[in-house]
């Protein structure tokens, strides 16, 4: 085992060929060296670029070292979501039934709501302007792949899987350059088995759309702009939530900038790039449907309109007073608010108390606030006005990096380890056999 000492002096060497201390960390499993276990407020390790053929040889090391991390995790929740999926079954058929399923069925419990309108426009395109809701990036790459798999559906499966494990890859890395390999793990956990996490699997954009978002904010704390940029404009095209990286983009390459006007260059511009991408799909809207918020608009088929952040929350209560404890609307107010309450109590534990993210990590908080906002402003007028909010809370991924630091105590573990597994596991069951979960 070397020393501390030789351990400082090889990265000290190794920084200079364009590696980053959690690299090292990464590839040499030091990665406790980086920072000290749940201690937030350290100065961020020193981001740089990488050039040469040999640095970016240790960098693709480094990402294949993130992947094998997650792989366990990864493996773990489908070998579940597989065992679920296949006992899911036994609704189907009933008691001693005589009956069998076709094999198939294992693909089309997972084709359940939002889904068939991704594989409809993957094989028709934007034919209603309400369709257009559904943003294109994800049916685009179904069309695409399904020239391959001749099903838009399949194609869907395979991108939001893979998209996943990428996904939880980025996610350990970007979390493990800023804080620590135990705080990294326990990220990807939580929120590899947070209650709709499923959704991940299935054929919808969250994967695609975390993953996009995820490598936008681990370019823009390197302080690659114009990278952080083009995945902003991506996420933009894959879900209207992606502009809510304009903000702390802003923040971010001003902070790096020490917040001096002076020191801006071209590549600020690159901040524009959620921006950018909504703008694409309502210039799209306007050629395609004549009206520039054809996308915003659509909310109305659901009925969904604009209200305060606070409204929805406010109308979940009221509703989980006035039903019966047992009924539909009451149940499903319990689990969508538990979940918003949930997320909403990390988000605001971002800024307050001992696990709050402050100097360079605030930028997290930020996005935290921002994402979360903007997941509350189009709340559903009827019965269940938090419909979907639990799975819109997985993109409030620094939400779960704070988790994982309360998490290091065992007690705090335990409880979200035990509340969270067998919620999953119900969600699934309930999505696998068609009630609305969505």
């Amino acid at each position: 085992m070397q020393s501390s000492s030789d351990f400082s002096e090889g990265t000290r060497e190794l920084q200079t060929a364009g590696m980053t201390v959690s690299e090292i960390a990464l590839l040499e499993g030091n990665a406790s060296s980086v920072a000290e276990p749940g201690v937030l407020e350290s100065s961020p390790v020193p981001h740089q670029t990488v050039d040469g053929t040999g640095d970016t040889a240790t960098r693709w090391r480094g990402w294949f070292a993130a992947l094998r991390c997650v792989f366990p995790i990864y493996l773990a929740t489908h070998l579940a979501l597989l065992i679920l999926t296949y006992s899911a079954a036994l609704f189907s058929l009933g008691n001693f039934s005589t009956k069998s399923l076709p094999l198939t069925t294992l693909f089309t419990s997972w084709d359940r709501w939002d889904s068939s309108h991704f594989t409809y426009i993957a094989s028709n395109g934007y034919t209603t302007a309400w369709r257009t809701a559904f943003f294109p990036l994800f049916p685009l790459l179904e069309h695409l792949l399904a020239f391959l798999t001749g099903n838009p559906f399949v194609a869907g499966l395979i991108i939001s899987n893979v998209a996943g494990l990428l996904m939880l890859a980025v996610f350990y890395r970007l979390v493990l350059e800023d804080f620590d390999r135990a705080q990294a793990w326990n990220s990807v956990l939580y929120l590899a088995i947070f209650p709709t996490a499923f959704f991940f699997a299935a054929a919808y954009n969250e994967s695609l759309f975390l993953l996009l978002t995820l490598l936008s904010f681990y370019y823009m704390r390197r302080g690659s702009w114009w990278l952080a940029g083009l995945f902003g404009l991506l996420a933009s095209l894959t879900r209207s939530a992606g502009i809510s990286l304009l903000l702390p983009f802003c923040y971010e390459y001003l902070r790096q900038h020490d917040f001096s006007l002076k020191k801006m260059r071209v590549d600020a511009l690159a901040c524009t790039g959620a921006a950018v991408g909504i703008g694409i799909i309502a210039l799209y809207c306007y050629y395609r449907f004549h009206d520039l918020l054809a996308f915003s608009h659509a909310q109305v088929v659901w009925s969904r309109s604009m209200h305060g952040p606070w409204h929805g929350l406010i109308d979940a209560a009221v509703i989980i007073l006035r039903r019966a404890v047992l009924s539909f609307d009451s149940i499903h107010n319990v689990i969508d608010l538990s979940a918003s309450l949930f997320i909403l109590a990390l988000v605001i534990l971002a800024f307050i108390g001992p696990w709050k993210f402050s100097g360079a990590y605030r930028v997290y908080g930020l996005y935290a606030v921002t994402i979360y906002l903007f997941s509350l402003i189009f709340p559903i007028n009827g019965g269940v006005p938090l419909g979907a909010f639990s799975r819109y809370m997985l993109e409030v991924f620094p939400a779960f990096i704070l988790l994982a630091a309360i998490g290091k105590k065992p007690q705090a573990n335990l409880y979200y380890l035990m509340l969270s597994v067998p919620l999953l596991a119900f969600l699934l069951l309930q999505f696998l056999t068609g009630h609305w979960i969505i």
